[in-house]
């Protein structure tokens, strides 16, 4: 059962997520994926995250689709004006590949080649119209396609942001653009998740709560200082202090928070940045 199809069933759905290398060798990042294999629905490929230059996400995304793993392709309007957009959204078509998420992108500036000229030609919303347009048979402009592409595209939430009103209001465009499924930033507040799921629940779209493995105290920290809208509550960052073990203690904190979204959302999607080989651990923690 494909990601689509596990979400119309209301399945509790499970993603997970690979970063590409910064290089040509890919077989830990193959051997990562593997590890997933039967235990998530679908895995994202991070699109030059964080602006990093790295190997791109359509190719990983074939190469997964090849392996019989389910991708999700992580597409920003940071790098690619429209033509370049269609173009790989018709390229990932004839390749297979039928989820895209749909992402603004990060600011060059904040990566490793700060003297990059961002394009952001589109952003994430208008991203989703296009996707909609060329499904119809027609590029953006109006000019006839041979032959329409057929995706399940999705886009990301931020439950955290502030004012939640601006996210709220950005989400509902999303939807009417052709959004039919979330991702969310990582949530470690499940109080605060809960109050923002009854306020989207009418959108009647699914909505998957982002997890990221703390790896220490430190790491927590940084993110409730610079990473808008996440805020690590702190008796986990005390939790984290104190460990005498900091991965068993980051995944029993990662299938904590799972067991706790299980009933608020339909699913959840696992960021392990780096620790990848841990997502099998969470998960059976989690008992999923």
């Amino acid at each position: 059962m494909g990601l689509q199809e596990s979400l119309a069933s209301k399945k509790f759905v499970v993603t997970s997520e690979i970063g590409p290398p910064k290089g040509i060798h890919i077989q830990e990042m193959l051997a990562d994926a593997d590890l997933l294999r039967g235990r998530v629905d679908a895995i994202n490929v991070t699109d030059l995250q964080s602006s990093v230059m790295r190997l791109g996400s359509l190719a990983v995304c074939h190469l997964l689709q090849e392996k019989g793993l389910e991708p999700i392709f992580q597409m920003t309007c940071r790098d690619r004006n429209r033509l370049a957009l269609q173009a790989d959204l018709l390229s990932a078509s004839v390749l297979g590949i039928k989820n895209v998420l749909a992402l603004t992108g990060d600011y060059a500036s904040l990566g490793d080649h700060p003297q990059a000229k961002p394009v952001f030609d589109l952003d994430s919303v208008s991203l989703l119209s296009v996707i909609k347009t060329l499904e119809t048979g027609t590029d953006m402009v109006g000019n006839p396609l041979s032959g329409a592409p057929k995706f399940f595209a999705g886009a990301v939430v931020n439950p955290g942001g502030n004012p939640v009103e601006a996210q709220i209001f950005k989400m509902e465009k999303k939807i009417k653009a052709g959004a039919s499924f979330f991702q969310t930033q990582a949530v470690y507040d499940v109080g605060a998740f809960e109050k923002f799921m009854k306020r989207v629940a009418p959108f009647r779209v699914p909505v998957l709560a982002g997890i990221i493995l703390l790896k220490s105290a430190g790491m927590a920290r940084f993110m409730n200082k610079n990473v808008a809208g996440v805020f690590v509550p702190e008796p986990l960052i005390q939790k984290m202090s104190k460990a005498e073990d900091r991965v068993k203690t980051s995944i029993e904190i990662a299938a904590d928070l799972i067991k706790e979204l299980k009933g608020l959302c339909q699913g959840v999607h696992i960021m392990p940045i780096g620790w990848e080989s841990k997502v099998p651990a969470v998960l059976e923690a989690a008992k999923l």
